[in-house]
């Protein structure tokens, strides 16, 4: 697998952790990071790339393709500031000149899967397709991700990509029922192996405890070692 692009079922449920995951389980590996579209932060900022990279560790190497100040979809957010969207073609020919250096290209979208880069209704899944890349699906823990993880499914499934798997973004030291519950019914819900659950927290370690637990919250087709469900 060169190529793995990291969607979620919505924002703010710990893609960006779980990339950082991701990428910290193969520390043998020479890891790029890829942000197609970054918003909310202004220039300057550390944005989601740079924090894969500083918890993850250093053969992770950060991109971000384009940068918009304000904290909306893509589409919103470059057309507000005056700017040029991220065409999926332009994602996908960064990721590909990434691989000639790289082992592992990670693409973390924004927001969920359909969310729009530019006005013609362009998405992640398009530069997926165009890289013939499996997903992995970020879902939240509680009640609703069921409802949430079959939609994202359902939609890789009509475009013909690949589901690897999901990971919850966030679990609860103390999982409530529906949390508990959730882990036996979201791979029915996907269609795909439940991967990993990244604890809630996690993203606030200290980057060397970061990557020596990193492994034991993914399966192993994530380079983990955590049974797969």
């Amino acid at each position: 697998m060169t190529f793995l692009v990291v969607t979620g079922t919505g924002t703010e449920i710990g893609k960006t952790v779980v990339t950082a995951a991701v990428a910290a389980a193969c520390p043998d590996r020479g890891v790029a990071v890829l942000k197609p579209a970054q918003t909310g932060l202004a220039p300057g900022e550390p944005g989601d790339a740079a924090e894969v990279a500083r918890l993850a560790g250093g053969h992770v190497t950060a991109v971000e393709l384009a940068r918009f100040p304000d904290p909306l979809a893509p589409a919103t957010a470059a057309r507000r500031a005056g700017l040029p969207p991220v065409r999926p073609y332009e994602i996908a020919d960064a990721a590909q000149k990434l691989a000639t250096e790289h082992d592992l290209v990670l693409i973390e979208g924004a927001g969920g899967l359909l969310v729009r880069f530019d006005d013609e209704g362009s998405t992640l899944a398009d530069a997926a397709r165009l890289l013939a890349a499996p997903v992995l699906v970020v879902t939240p823990a509680g009640l609703g991700t069921l409802n949430t993880t079959a939609l994202t499914s359902e939609a890789l499934r009509t475009r013909g990509l690949e589901c690897l798997g999901v990971v919850v973004g966030s679990m609860p030291a103390e999982p409530d029922l529906a949390a508990r519950c959730n882990l036996a019914d979201l791979p029915v819900a996907a269609g795909a192996p439940l991967l990993g659950a990244v604890p809630a927290g996690a993203g606030a370690l200290e980057p060397a405890d970061f990557r020596a637990r990193a492994r034991s919250w993914l399966a192993a087709e994530l380079g983990g070692n955590r049974p797969a469900d």
